[in-house]
């Protein structure tokens, strides 16, 4: 039983440092454009 356990830990372990790193070397940057809305203004 404590085999699984470690074994377990282990593997959340890795996962984190897993998920650490990709959030710090993957590609996380976003697409950038311009955006052009129209805005009515005193629409009475």
């Amino acid at each position: 039983m404590g085999r699984i356990i470690k074994t377990l830990v282990l593997l959340v372990i890795l996962g984190f440092v897993g998920l650490t790193g990709y959030a710090y070397l993957g590609d996380l940057t976003p697409e950038q454009g311009e955006v052009k809305k129209p805005v009515v203004l005193n629409a009475d």
